[in-house]
């Protein structure tokens, strides 16, 4: 009852039945700003590589009984320390596919020239190949490894 959002919610409901519901959404998103701005979120942690989730905040007061915690995290390791990081499945590929490029483009200066058994070196086609598969590595990179941009509406 002594809840601010209440009160608002009391005062102004004559103005609901009047006019438009505009200014009851205004109100609440600037309620969510100050909210926002004064309390902030909970802080929480996870490393992969380490397999260690850290939750930032106080059991006792933050969280209820039947509330549900749910995040995804990224953390930065030093690889030194964390040798886990090189057994990266995204890293090894698009590691494969920069070493394809780099001899793709070594071999293109012998173009045309036959090995022992018939062979004929092709290089620009093995380069083209690794240019499309890092592209499309560095795609997939930015759509699923990337966080969207979060933008403010209100």
């Amino acid at each position: 009852m002594w809840d601010i959002r209440y009160q608002l919610r009391l005062n102004d409901m004559f103005d609901l039945l009047s006019t438009s519901i505009i200014y009851y959404e205004q109100v609440k998103a600037h309620l969510s700003l100050i909210d926002q701005l004064l309390v902030g979120s909970k802080s929480f942690r996870f490393q992969r590589h380490q397999n260690r989730l850290f939750l930032d905040m106080s059991w006792a007061t933050d969280v209820s009984v039947g509330e549900y915690v749910i995040l995804e995290a990224y953390k930065i390791l030093d690889p030194n320390t964390w040798t886990d990081v090189y057994n990266d499945r995204f890293l090894k590929r698009y590691c494969t596919a920069l070493i394809k490029k780099q001899w793709g483009n070594n071999l293109k200066k012998f173009a045309g020239i036959q090995m022992p058994g018939g062979v004929t070196l092709n290089g620009e086609q093995i380069y083209n190949e690794a240019v499309a598969e890092i592209s499309t590595l560095e795609n997939e990179a930015q759509s699923s490894y990337v966080e969207p941009p979060n933008f403010m509406v209100g």
